[in-house]
């Protein structure tokens, strides 16, 4: 390949003085200092997201933490009435009281008993069994998870295989939960069988009783067999979740983009200054000289083999008057 000294605005050439000129000099122009402004504002910006991004995993671990502490100290609690915590239907499940233990007095409405299908308990399928207590004067309904049983939903009803609840007035003891939502685990939407109830909570039940119900809802804390009991949930927003984990990726994510902004300005400001000191020392390939060459460069001049051209067609004319002289 071949190369061509070629001349560079601001650097001395081979054929000049050695080359004195600051080799990131080029850093001062309006292209690289726009190029130098942009990363300086986009790894601050970077570093500031990731690290917001990790604040808010640790405030789900925190909360986490938290949740897991109060748990425990609600089930090491003595149970305590129904109204302590819900004076009536309309009062939402105060701060921290999930999984509290409360006792309430009633009766189970056993024909508007509902199953809450694809609910996983240690590993297995199965459903809840949920019926409505009928507390208070005015009827109100307490939503009273009795336990869960393993298999499929339609098929225990339709084969009556699920128990009875208790007959006559009845004391439940079990722990307190908030109501459940779309992002609850285990939580089905869409149309459903009849009988059958995807999200515990009082906006999806004031659809199939005919009386109001509680915000919040019970799990019994020892239900008759065959049923088995369904352990406290947490509290929503307190656990680990896929959201947490999320937080955690986009802090990586964000460090790394900081971290290939440096070193993507490193890499093409290197590489200009490489380019530059070559050129300054005539080594950039002569890409541009063989754009100028003619299109017949390499073929053999028209006048000749030999490349004389005009000068051979004159000694061939010379050399035939001198014959017609002599002649």
């Amino acid at each position: 390949m071949r190369v061509r000294p070629v001349r560079v605005p601001g650097c001395r050439g081979a054929d000049g003085p050695p080359y004195r000129g600051g080799v990131y000099r080029f850093l001062l122009t309006p292209r690289w200092l726009a190029v130098s402004v942009l990363s300086l504002l986009a790894v601050p910006f970077c570093v500031f997201m990731g690290s917001w991004q990790l604040s808010r995993f640790e405030v789900r671990v925190d909360s986490h933490k938290t949740a897991e502490h109060d748990r425990g100290k609600a089930a090491a609690e003595a149970a305590v009435p129904l109204a302590t915590l819900l004076p009536g239907p309309r009062t939402q499940v105060p701060d921290g009281a999930s999984g509290r233990s409360v006792t309430a007095t009633g009766r189970y409405d056993t024909g508007h008993q509902l199953l809450v299908p694809d609910r996983t308990l240690d590993g297995h399928d199965g459903y809840y069994v949920l019926t409505p207590l009928r507390v208070g004067a005015d009827g109100t309904a307490l939503p009273v998870v009795r336990g869960w049983l393993p298999g499929d939903a339609s098929d225990a009803a339709r084969s009556g295989a699920v128990p009875a609840a208790p007959t006559g007035q009845v004391t439940v003891t079990g722990a307190l939960q908030y109501p459940e939502s779309t992002g609850t685990d285990g939580v089905k939407s869409g149309a459903l069988p009849s009988g059958q109830l995807g999200m515990i909570s009082a906006a999806s039940l004031v659809n199939v009783l005919p009386y109001p119900v509680y915000s919040g809802w019970v799990t019994a804390t020892d239900p008759a067999a065959p049923l088995k009991a369904v352990p406290p949930a947490a509290a929503p927003n307190s656990g680990l979740d896929i959201k947490a984990f999320q937080n955690l990726g986009y802090t990586g994510e964000w460090f790394v983009f900081a971290a290939f902004v440096v070193f993507m300005w490193f890499r093409l400001a290197r590489r200009e200054a490489e380019m530059r000191a070559d050129a300054a020392l005539g080594l950039v390939p002569d890409e541009e000289a063989r754009d100028d060459e003619a299109p017949g460069d390499g073929e053999a001049p028209a006048g000749g083999e030999d490349g004389d051209g005009g000068d051979g067609a004159a000694d061939r004319a010379d050399a035939a008057v001198t014959a017609s002289a002599d002649a």
